[in-house]
């Protein structure tokens, strides 16, 4: 089977691997589609994977088809199609118990952050994964099936971690950044009954996807501050910052109203100095939220087969994978990036 795999520090490339085979407690799936994600360009050029044991397989996010169970898989039926849940964790500890593997109390000592971070993820034809980790994604299209997984998970979990203060009367919400999360998080927002959501961006073809997504407002950053002030509101309730960047999060302090959330779900390098008085409001709260659970991608998938999410990708076939985390770095990408395997 060909695989797309990270051979050494900054260096990643097409291969030819043994298709596995599932052992106890395991499936094996024909992939459908991967997504290609911001985390992916980071570990390849990073230090992320200092730790990691070469090489290893990109890809966690995934859509797949049920081709073989292992002994002992039950639950599922060959031929189903399925998403994957990939964060890693301990698997003994009260939050890997509860299917929170995001929030591990183990993580900083595991071997992996996940599936395709750090062992053999999906961008490949078939993958071997434990059943407990797979979720039903039946009558979805699979190529946006697969951003679900990090790209629709991680934005529903940093939106659930503020519904007590958007769920205040007269509630604004920003979202800075409208990319492969940006978007799906204003869906996510639309889906569960949002308040007003300003979009912010610096192109203006993310802002007419924010507007489609279902944004009130859609602008460039430097109206970021008028847009606000045009709902009649104090300031924003939440700043979602999926950019994470110096300048984003400039920007996100200032729109804050007291007592608001940032929530930083980006990782551009920027930072904010926590200091009492300093640049956050009285009472703001700081979130770093990271990917999200088990039974959260299950609501996802829910939201979906609703049609509560509108997700754009720009598809590419496996064996140009190079090109995809080409085009991703160079920033050419709106939405999110998909690689989809021969014969599929």
């Amino acid at each position: 089977m060909l695989a797309y795999r990270m051979t050494a520090p900054g260096s990643a490339e097409l291969v030819e691997l043994p298709t596995p085979d599932p052992g106890p407690g395991q499936v094996r799936l024909d992939v459908l589609a991967a997504g290609v994600c911001h985390s992916d360009l980071a570990v390849l050029h990073g230090t992320a994977a200092a730790s990691w044991e070469l090489p290893f397989t990109f890809g966690h996010e995934v859509c797949g088809r049920v081709a073989m169970l292992g002994e002992g898989a039950e639950g599922l039926r060959v031929g189903e199609q399925v998403v994957v849940h990939a964060p890693f964790g301990c698997g003994r500890c009260p939050r890997c118990v509860g299917g929170r593997t995001n929030y591990c109390d183990l993580r900083a000592s595991l071997p992996a952050a996940g599936l395709g971070l750090g062992v053999d993820g999906g961008m490949a034809e078939a993958l071997v994964v434990d059943a407990v980790r797979v979720v039903s994604a039946e009558a979805l299209d699979p190529v946006a099936a697969a951003t679900l997984t990090d790209a629709g998970l991680t934005s529903f979990h940093a939106v659930q971690g503020c519904r007590e203060v958007l769920s205040e009367p007269g509630a604004v919400v920003v979202v800075i950044g409208v990319g492969g999360l940006g978007h799906l998080a204003i869906g996510v927002l639309r889906a569960l009954g949002s308040p007003t959501v300003v979009a912010v961006d610096t192109r203006e073809e993310a802002l007419g996807l924010a507007r489609e997504c279902g944004a009130d407002v859609a602008v460039l950053p430097d109206g970021a501050r008028a847009a606000v002030g045009g709902t009649g509101a104090a300031g924003a309730d939440v700043v979602l910052d999926f950019a994470g960047a110096q300048g984003s999060l400039d920007l996100a302090v200032t729109l804050l109203r007291t007592a608001g959330e940032l929530v930083v779900v980006g990782s551009g390098g920027g930072s904010v100095t926590v200091s009492k008085p300093g640049v956050l409001p009285a009472g703001a709260g700081l979130r770093l939220p990271f990917w999200g659970s088990r039974p959260e991608l299950e609501a996802v998938v829910g939201l979906a087969r609703g049609d509560g999410l509108v997700v754009r990708t720009t598809t590419y076939d496996l064996v140009d994978a190079d090109r995809a985390f080409a085009d991703l770095h160079a920033g050419r990408l709106v939405g999110r990036a998909v690689l989809v395997p021969p014969c599929r």
